[in-house]
């Protein structure tokens, strides 16, 4: 690949991005850290596909709802200048990569980006918490996926929609839908610091929570490379991290009754489990105690993901299909 990046100066001019400021909009334009980041994700040529996930459409402080514009002083929008991650994604020679671009601002340097590499980048402009996975597989050229190749999906989210997309695509995932249900998926994603904190916060520790425990469910969930606020342009005040997510083994589980429950459990975060399992009980109007082998002084983020699973699987085995 011989394509040369504009200058620093060039980008802020053509994609008018003093002009965004507004709208917590902080690219990276130093590629050596997109190729680490391409790195962290073990993207290698053999790969089936790789789907580039860059939502480009942040909301203005204006469209945010009131309970969640006090989140806006500390977040960011973190984007990889226009194109930079897939560069590095096109760089590993791997034959099939999608990306997936909201923004029509970036349309034009993506197509000429795909001009330059004989076409092994497809564009799809779109939603990518609308978009069909038959569409992106469709557009790839993919009619049938190798099961022993290997898909990933790397991307910045914005905080906005980062977590319910990721939800979605647990989901997904252990339904074994879409992309997911084709072939063993990868997922290399930018967070802001604190939220990856969030997703991979082992028991016992503060940032432990709902998200940690049901994207540990089904998967293993590391921070292989913090990225600091210093490497984006407008440097932002919050710094931001790779979560690296590799699928565990499938397991059936009632994830919806999980859900459920963790969300029973966490908004009673100060709660002990005791108190928290009599509240389920009453909320469910048992006459017997709950068969639980969480100890009754443990607090939520004390409580192992094995744990959550197992209680959610002894509600099922009594008739409980969800918790109101």
């Amino acid at each position: 690949m011989n394509v040369k990046l504009p200058s620093v100066r060039d980008l802020v001019k053509l994609y008018g991005l003093s002009a965004k400021q507004t709208l917590s909009q902080n690219f990276i334009f130093d590629k050596n850290i997109t190729d680490k980041i391409v790195r962290c994700a073990g993207i290698t040529a053999a790969d089936s596909l790789v789907v580039e996930v860059g939502p480009g459409k942040c909301h203005s402080v204006e469209a945010i709802p009131e309970f969640k514009r006090s989140l806006l002083a500390d977040s960011a929008y973190f984007r990889t200048g226009p194109g930079l991650l897939t560069r590095s994604v096109l760089d590993t020679n791997v034959q099939h990569v999608v990306a997936l671009e909201k923004d029509s601002r970036f349309i034009p340097t993506l197509t000429q980006l795909a001009d330059a590499n004989d076409h092994r980048l497809k564009i799809l402009q779109g939603d990518a918490m609308k978009v069909a996975h038959s569409d992106i597989l469709k557009l790839a050229g993919i009619n049938c996926v190798d099961p022993l190749k290997r898909i990933h999906i790397v991307g910045n989210l914005p905080f906005n929609v980062a977590t319910p997309l990721l939800i979605q695509w647990l989901h997904l995932l252990q339904q074994q839908k879409g992309l997911f249900g084709a072939t063993e998926v990868w997922m290399t994603l930018m967070f802001q610091k604190e939220v990856a904190q969030r997703i991979c916060a082992p028991v016992n520790t503060p940032h432990r929570g709902r998200l940690s425990v049901i994207a540990q469910t089904l998967c293993s969930a590391n921070i292989p490379y913090l990225i600091p606020s210093s490497a984006f342009f407008p440097k932002p005040k919050v710094d931001a991290a790779i979560v690296h997510l590799k699928p565990l083994p499938h397991q059936e589980m009632p994830f919806d009754l999980l859900e459920d429950v963790l969300r029973f459990f966490f908004t009673r975060k100060r709660k002990s489990a005791s108190h928290i399992l009599n509240l389920l009980q009453a909320q469910l109007k048992m006459d017997t105690a709950l068969p639980s082998s969480i100890e009754s002084n443990a607090r939520p983020e004390n409580i192992t993901t094995q744990q959550f699973i197992q209680l959610a699987v002894s509600l099922r085995e009594m008739g409980i299909n969800r918790v109101p």
